[in-house]
């Protein structure tokens, strides 16, 4: 006869990290963190490459802009979980039959391994004419450019917030050039002062910008996403998707 459980074994313990010789209490923490994250759990049991990728999901869920048979750019897309959740959801590999097939190209400056139904290329995004070619890798503006970059902690507040703005502005100056009327720009940035420039900015060219702390985002960071639909961009500069014999776009 079997036993009944008691409903102890059924919670999960919390994991805790010992401080190892030379390994530093906040690197504990983290590891710590990383050990007892629900979301690190649950990606790695859904095959996502990071906790990330629910981020998307659930912002995708709530404004719904990766429809099937849409172009999406990734920038900065290692190590290419928001890249499989784009693939996925604009059905890039012809999963979903009976449903309009998309395009998704990630472009990161490191190298990235395979995913399904993702064109990848191994391109600095704030090179000249960067974004002539991914549009030529898509085959015409973008429909999606989604960034959740973020430059490398100095450990210094203030200044991680400057270099992460800095770098959200790069992507949406990226976005304004690649994206189609009507299209779609997701980009991570930090609360702390000075993204208001970028919110005026978008406000401009966009017909609605919305902030948002998808779920997945852990409390205590100050981190932020600034979803900005409905893309409208001047008749006289709309991209063309037909390149030359030597596979560069007219302008």
């Amino acid at each position: 006869m079997a036993r009944k459980s008691s409903g102890r074994g059924q919670r999960e313990l919390r994991v805790r990290v010992k401080t190892a010789k030379g390994r530093r209490t906040g690197s504990t923490r983290w590891l710590e963190r990383q050990l007892n994250d629900p979301y690190v759990k649950l990606a790695k049991a859904e095959g996502y490459r990071g906790r990330a990728a629910f981020k998307l999901l659930e912002l995708d869920d709530r404004f719904r802009f990766l429809d099937s048979g849409a172009r999406v750019v990734d920038l900065g897309c290692a190590p290419g979980g928001w890249s499989q959740v784009a693939s996925s959801r604009v059905n890039a590999s012809a999963a979903k039959p009976g449903r309009a097939v998309g395009r998704v190209v990630g472009v990161d400056i490191l190298a990235v391994a395979p995913i399904p139904g993702v064109e990848l290329h191994q391109l600095d995004f704030l090179s000249e004419g960067a974004d002539r070619q991914v549009m030529r890798w898509l085959g015409g503006p973008a429909d999606v450019v989604l960034s959740d970059m973020a430059a490398a902690a100095s450990g210094h507040k203030q200044t991680d917030h400057l270099r992460i703005i800095a770098l959200c502005e790069a992507a949406a100056d990226f976005a304004v050039d690649a994206l189609a009327e009507g299209g779609v720009f997701v980009a991570k940035v930090l609360a702390g002062g000075a993204e208001g420039n970028l919110q005026a900015t978008l406000k401009q060219r966009f017909r609605k910008v919305v902030n948002a702390k998808p779920p997945a985002s852990r409390s205590d960071s100050s981190e932020r996403y600034v979803v900005a639909m409905g893309f409208r961009r001047p008749a006289s500069t709309v991209p063309e998707a037909s390149g030359g014999a030597d596979g560069t776009l007219s302008a």
